[in-house]
């Protein structure tokens, strides 16, 4: 197996001053598998859902070349469900409702495969879980990237703090790298965070674009001025798919081949944005990144 993703295949309900979603498709490593694969093929997941879950998006997910030895499927039980709304600016939100239903005592089981992958993301998800799928490698990855919220750094920081040690690379927004680090500079932040374990820190600042920090050297990446925001859940998980799926792709670890996956990964990330959950990701075409890479590139291009 090429490249890992581990970490939620869910249910969402979202709402935003524009619209609502009613119950959809969601979950981080759904974000990140649709995205990764996109770009590269041997793509595998690691998660558990319950009976509800749809079978036409695992058949789907099936088609896009993503293997699912790695889902779990419990019968009788329910998915993992999210429902939130977002404020006016589409930046802040508010959670209405969280079940964790077959994430309760989640103890993933990495196929044999799995055990072996070239590239591993670990999607935002409980550290310990996290650990567990790392205790269960035999290969060191050629790269481990790490997604992760407040929320853990709240709740199990020190089982958090293991994980970062054992990685290559994180992402985690500005907020949540102020308050890991307890710096109010990025660049700070970032230094300290990199003194954790991490080669590479990616700080993502939504519309703002995101900051790639590695070993003193520093790039900014901009955020593409959309027309319409639809629904931003899960542009954080494309963004973080489509950084390791580019890396996978051209097998360049390089503080440019990371440049490059956060140019790729911000275009994925913006076309998340323009429909309600997946359905963007679900028909998106390698000409459409492409066209909007160049489209990111031009933003920084000054000559």
């Amino acid at each position: 197996m090429k490249l890992v993703a581990v970490g939620t295949v869910a249910f969402d309900e979202i709402e935003t001053p524009f619209g609502s979603s009613g119950k959809i498709v969601g979950g981080a490593a759904t974000y990140i598998g649709l995205s990764a694969s996109l770009l590269t093929p041997g793509v595998g997941i690691v998660s558990v859902v319950g009976q509800d879950f749809p079978q036409e998006m695992l058949g789907f997910m099936r088609q896009r070349g993503i293997d699912l030895k790695g889902l779990e499927i419990l019968e009788g039980e329910k998915s993992f469900f999210w429902a939130g709304r977002y404020h006016y600016d589409m930046n802040s939100r508010d959670t209405l409702a969280t079940e964790l239903n077959v994430l309760i005592g989640f103890n993933p089981k990495l196929p044999e495969a799995y055990r072996r992958c070239e590239y591993l993301m670990l999607g935002n998800l409980d550290p310990a879980v996290q650990n567990a799928v790392l205790d269960q490698i035999t290969q060191r990855p050629k790269l481990v990237v790490l997604d992760t919220m407040n929320f853990w750094m709240d709740q199990s920081l020190n089982e958090l703090l293991r994980v970062i040690s054992r990685v290559d690379v994180i992402t985690i927004n500005d907020a949540e790298a102020r308050q890991l680090s307890g710096e109010h500079s990025l660049v700070k932040a970032a230094r300290k965070i990199m003194a954790m374990g991490p080669s590479y820190v990616v700080i993502k600042k939504g519309e703002h674009g995101a900051l790639l920090f590695h070993a003193g050297q520093v790039f900014v990446a901009p955020a593409l001025p959309l027309e319409d925001v639809v629904d931003p859940t899960g542009a954080g998980d494309s963004f973080a798919g489509g950084l390791i799926g580019h890396v996978a792709k051209t097998g360049d670890r390089s503080f440019r081949g990371l440049k490059q996956g956060v140019v790729v990964g911000s275009a994925i990330a913006s076309f998340t944005c323009e429909r309600f959950g997946t359905k963007r990701l679900e028909n998106l075409s390698i000409d459409e990144i492409e066209t909007r890479r160049k489209e990111f590139e031009n933003l920084v291009e000054v000559s």
